[in-house]
């Protein structure tokens, strides 16, 4: 598959200033577009401001010891900041190009309308919204099969993944082709069909709010919660997703606490139909070798215990590990 080689990020924000270092740090020249219309001044005062962010971020990141005094240099040079008048040359040649513009509809209207003219029809487009369905961009540009919605977690420039979202009429071609591409520069992509949020926004709006909930009800602190949060949610779902975590300890063992916790505290705590058919079904995990996953042809003593050599990794490495005989070398 070809490599996508010209690239340019729409809108020098957090978000586009962030993607731009992920591409320069893979190797790659990536053009920097502002998305505002400035005299020549201006643009020479922004420019600066952009680049002094940018090397600030840099500077951030050679501290915590991600990159080297030398990367950070290099990573500098790759990224060009072109104003929005001179981008107009560059924008005809273009292979990938992100859009990362305000959340607000009428700006987005108003750079699509204007990107629309110098681009090439095999252009992807990839927006990086996170509130606007893939559906509502791709009807902002002409040839929506070439557009995708590009969710990035911030700090992109850290955070591998990145959620795509395609509608019915992105080609599939575009979405193998940028899929491979943010692959190969070290990325962990994921495909979702274009529906309201996206695979992480979904799942931790419910467990921030629920987590607020419980602070709101008096039931723990913030402090105990979040310590709640890091050292048993985050380091167990760290190792297994959520769906096979479900298979792994029992998707009947879910439909149970979900029928009480609905009972006790409402509907936000509906068993899903899909729990309730697999139950049915007896696909209820690893037990049955059936369940979210297929185990027909797995290990199972291996698998668990590649899991548990994992976890236990994650929790040495996390400092969290108890000392061995703790009670009898203190006394």
């Amino acid at each position: 598959m070809q490599m996508i080689e010209k690239i340019a990020v729409l809108g020098a924000g957090r978000m586009g200033k962030a993607i731009a270092i992920a591409f320069a740090y893979a190797g790659l020249n990536v053009d920097l577009i502002d998305a505002k219309q400035r005299s020549e001044a201006e643009f020479e005062q922004y420019q600066t401001q952009i680049g002094a962010d940018l090397q600030q971020e840099l500077q951030l990141l050679e501290k915590i010891q991600f990159i080297q005094a030398d990367q950070q240099t290099f990573v500098l040079d790759k990224i060009a900041i072109l104003s929005k008048q001179a981008a107009t040359g560059i924008l005809p040649s273009c292979v990938l190009i992100l859009e990362a513009v305000p959340e607000v509809k009428q700006a987005k209207q108003e750079i699509f309308a204007w990107l629309d003219q110098y681009l090439s029809q095999q252009c992807i487009v990839a927006s990086t919204t996170s509130t606007f369905l893939v559906t509502d961009i791709a009807q902002m540009i002409s040839h929506p099969e070439r557009v995708v919605n590009a969710h990035w977690l911030n700090p992109a420039y850290l955070m591998p993944l990145v959620e795509l979202s395609r509608s019915e009429q992105t080609s599939d071609e575009v979405l193998t082709r940028l899929k491979h591409f943010l692959q190969l520069i070290g990325k962990v992509p994921v495909v979702c069909n274009a529906k309201a949020g996206y695979i992480v926004p979904r799942i931790q709006a419910l467990a921030m709010n629920e987590a607020a909930r419980m602070v709101e009800d008096g039931v723990a602190s913030a402090e105990d919660i979040d310590i709640a949060i890091r050292t048993g949610f985050g380091l167990r779902f760290s190792v297994l997703g959520l769906l096979e975590f479900i298979d792994w300890g029992g998707g009947d063992i879910l439909y149970y606490a979900s029928q009480y916790l609905q009972k006790e505290l409402g509907e936000r705590f509906r068993t899903p139909e899909i729990i309730a058919e697999n139950m049915r079904q007896q696909r209820n995990g690893l037990r049955e070798k059936q369940g979210f996953y297929n185990y027909a042809d797995v290990d199972i003593h291996q698998y668990k215990q590649d899991v548990l050599r994992t976890f236990s990794d994650r929790i040495e490495k996390s400092k969290l590990k108890p000392p061995f005989n703790i009670l009898q070398s203190t006394t």
